[in-house]
């Protein structure tokens, strides 16, 4: 099993010690160096400034969302950073949810699924540079249709000036419900699951497989399951010494997924936390952070749920919960956790 590194959202700034943390995993055997965006800072441009000390990393964005940019957009940053890269970039999507897209980027939200179809096959006869680049829409249509308030009528279809590096420049999608992973299988090159656990293993292969069955006849893998597609799945990790010690330094990141990242009616995370067997608890930490009291929403998390969907303890205790991803669909543990934690983990990632 290889393992990555999530860089996390910055908060106030850049996170502290995190420059330090990306040149310690391209020397120590991490294999992806992956970055996030919300409204704050962004995850195309940490990865040129972090990955130009870098030179075996892989670079990977996890997510950029799609609203935030339009596919042939998407498509330059990728071909851009793949080339000053020399091949080194992943390029993971996600459609984040209608709080961020509706209130951050002021577009409408419905039909992500289909969305995400239109974007995606832009993006790949962008890099395939193949012809010029058209799209029927209606969400991006390529060129601007005659008539729309505001065109003048004199677009025209376009091809790239630059010859990307790949034209098979790995997609990864980000998803957590059941059609937007099979989804992933389907239209991706990866699955990048957020608060998955070894115990859904069994449905997420079912999903997956139903995606792969859904291929075009030229990229249907024999059998369920396709060898070169990858699983890269968040996981956050504390070292402490103690398992309840590090359970402890978990709750509240696990409470504000559950209860502020995502609106009351809308949250992905809790969902799929749910999906576990923990909704009546979820609900309760969602409660309390709606009130402003994320000190209860924090105690709330149940030590259980931490330990299904997290790493926690001493080094040799993560090494041994590690175990449990083996044998999973999983291919990379894309660890998230305080920087100055890598170097007590050296032995664990060693072995991966």
């Amino acid at each position: 099993m290889r393992f990555g590194l999530h860089t996390g959202y910055w908060s106030a700034g850049p996170p502290p010690g995190m420059a330090d943390a990306v040149a310690w995993a391209d020397t120590h055997g991490i294999d992806s160096i992956w970055t996030a965006e919300a409204y704050g800072s962004d995850a195309l441009t940490p990865l040129a400034w972090w990955g130009a000390t870098t030179s075996r990393v892989r670079l990977a964005t996890g997510i950029a969302q799609m609203s935030a940019r339009t596919p042939t957009a998407t498509a330059m940053a990728a071909l851009t950073l793949d080339h000053l890269s020399e091949g080194r970039f992943v390029l993971g999507l996600g459609a984040s949810g209608p709080q961020v897209v509706e209130g951050w980027y002021g577009q409408p939200y419905a039909r992500p699924l289909a969305r995400t179809r239109e974007y995606v096959a832009i993006v790949r006869d962008v890099l395939r540079r193949e012809a010029p680049v058209t799209a029927p829409g209606p969400a991006y249509p390529l060129p601007l249709p005659d008539g729309v308030p505001g065109g003048t009528g004199q677009g025209k279809p376009l091809r790239a000036t630059v010859h990307p590096r790949r034209a098979d420049l790995p997609l990864h999608l980000a998803a957590q419900g059941p059609r937007n992973t099979a989804l992933a299988a389907e239209i991706a090159d990866g699955w990048l699951p957020a608060f998955l656990s070894p115990a859904l293993d069994g449905e997420a292969r079912a999903l997956l497989a139903e995606g792969f069955a859904a291929r075009g006849e030229d990229r249907r893998p024999d059998g369920e399951h396709d060898p070169a597609f990858e699983v890269c799945a968040t996981v956050p990790v504390a070292v402490a010494d103690s398992v309840a010690d590090a359970v402890d330094l978990l709750r509240p990141h696990l409470a504000l997924y559950a209860g502020g990242m995502g609106s009351q009616q809308t949250n992905f995370h809790r969902e799929a936390m749910a999906r576990l067997g923990y909704g009546e608890a979820l609900t309760e930490v969602a409660a309390h952070y709606a009130a402003g009291d994320r000190g209860r929403a924090a105690a709330a998390v149940p030590e259980e749920l931490v330990r299904e969907v997290c790493l926690v303890g001493t080094p040799s205790d993560v090494a041994a919960q590690v175990a449990r991803w083996e044998t999973t669909c999983v291919t990379t543990l894309v660890l998230q956790t305080d920087p100055r934690a890598l170097p007590a983990l050296e032995p664990l990632l060693a072995a991966g």
